[in-house]
């Protein structure tokens, strides 16, 4: 990169170098000549009516003036002409009354231009004469020598500093770089470090540092959850085993009961987890607007519940959502209430501002507020007593926030003499 800019840097350049080069002498003499043409026509205004006998007097920085007469003698002269021969026999012709040429001398070269008066005071046409001398390096090869060694300087200070300038600023994108790679899928703990230069770059890498914090905690919750996923689909499985190995000729009612709940209790883990995967990658469901005061009337009537349940419900509570999938929120709510409760379990609906807000209490032992956060991971249960066999499976809490958190709401654990979930959900309005 560093060398394609200074290649870059090197063809502009020199390209503005060979527009100098031809363009600069061209201009220089452009203004002699423009100079020189003033002061003849202001000479050949004074000869009108004046005729000089002494040197004539320098017009600004123009000292080289001469009066030539049409015989080509040299009747007033200055800066030095005097005695000596016409600066040029050019003679304005074809109606031109003007002439310009470059006359170049051992001690140089010089811009000439002659005005001619056909009326003087002289009493002959003559011509007004005024040359400018062209600088040294304009007519000599030092010119082109000073321009390209002049850009080659140049070239080599803007090579120099786009090598250091851009070194020092990809030095530390070098060290993210190679930090990165030396990162695997074996270990995400390593971290970038950050320079202590408070610019860009130090910017980027707290972003990769975050973004590696991130991946981190995403394949630390992969693995738990395969091995959660394992250890609870092995138990039940094994169960199963274990009864069909005894014999079919030996299984009686209990036995058949026990393998048809392990065998439940096996479909609804995998039900679950394909929720979680449909819910991690995202996958849109069909939106509807949907009342939650019904929703929870029509899971109350359908499910069984150990304990009974006082609904508090405001009506005209809708939300935008997938049926289903609130219906599933709504029923795992339950079910941890219907578990861990002692005698009842409080359900209730109610708007609160732009939120409509879906509360379940439970009047059982409650949630510590240590544990409140980690509940919401998969596969916790904070019940250490009860077989996992017979418990839960863990997933429930977590299913319930991910599709909160898919309808743009949010599920927390609130203040209560039990467990109070706290449901807020977007509401939809006419």
């Amino acid at each position: 990169m560093t060398i394609v800019t200074v290649v870059v840097f090197g063809v502009i350049v020199l390209a503005g170098v060979v527009a100098i080069s031809l363009m600069y002498p061209v201009w220089v003499r452009a203004e002699l000549t423009a100079k020189a043409d003033k002061a003849s026509r202001h000479l050949a205004m004074m000869i009108d009516r004046h005729r000089f006998t002494r040197p004539i007097p320098t017009q600004g920085d123009v000292a080289l003036q001469q009066i030539v007469d049409a015989q080509g003698r040299v009747v007033a002269s200055n800066g030095g002409l005097a005695g000596r021969p016409p600066l040029t026999r050019a003679w304005p012709t074809g109606g031109d009354p003007r002439v310009h040429v470059r006359v170049c001398r051992r001690d140089g070269c010089m811009i000439v231009v002659g005005t001619s008066n056909r009326a003087t005071a002289y009493g002959v046409p003559c011509v007004a004469y005024a040359a400018v001398r062209e600088p040294f390096l304009l007519s000599s090869p030092f010119l082109p020598l000073v321009l390209f060694g002049g850009s080659a300087l140049l070239l080599a200070l803007m090579g120099w500093g786009a090598w250091y300038g851009v070194g020092r600023v990809l030095a530390p994108v070098e060290r993210i770089r190679s930090g990165l790679e030396r990162i695997s899928a074996v270990d995400l703990s390593r971290r970038i470090e950050v320079p202590d230069t408070h610019d860009e770059v130090a910017e980027l890498a707290t972003t990769v540092n975050d973004t590696l914090a991130r991946l981190e905690d995403a394949v630390d919750r992969h693995r738990r959850f395969v091995s959660d996923a394992s250890h609870e689909l092995r138990t039940p499985i094994a169960a199963m085993m274990i009864r069909l190995e005894a014999g079919l000729e030996n299984l009686d009612e209990a036995d058949w009961r026990a393998a048809l709940k392990d065998v439940q209790r096996l479909s609804d883990i995998v039900q679950d987890l394909l929720l979680m995967a449909r819910l991690d990658a995202g996958t849109q469901a069909g939106l509807e607007r949907v009342e939650l005061g019904r929703l929870v009337q029509d899971e109350l009537s359908r499910r069984p519940t150990r304990l009974p349940v006082v609904a508090d419900v405001q009506p005209g509570v809708f939300v935008q959502g997938n049926g289903l999938r609130l219906a599933r929120c709504l029923g795992n709510l339950l079910s941890n209430a219907d578990r861990y409760g002692d005698s009842c379990v409080c359900v209730s609906v109610r708007n609160c501002g732009d939120d409509a807000v879906l509360e379940v209490l439970d009047d059982g032992p409650g949630i510590p507020e240590e544990m409140r956060e980690r509940v919401f991971e998969r596969f916790t249960r904070l019940d250490g007593a009860r077989p996992r066999d017979t418990g839960g499976s863990g997933l429930g809490l977590p299913i319930a926030r991910d599709i909160a958190k898919a309808h743009g709401g949010t599920l927390e654990i609130g203040e209560g003499p039990g467990a109070r979930l706290i449901l807020r959900l977007p509401r939809a309005f006419v």
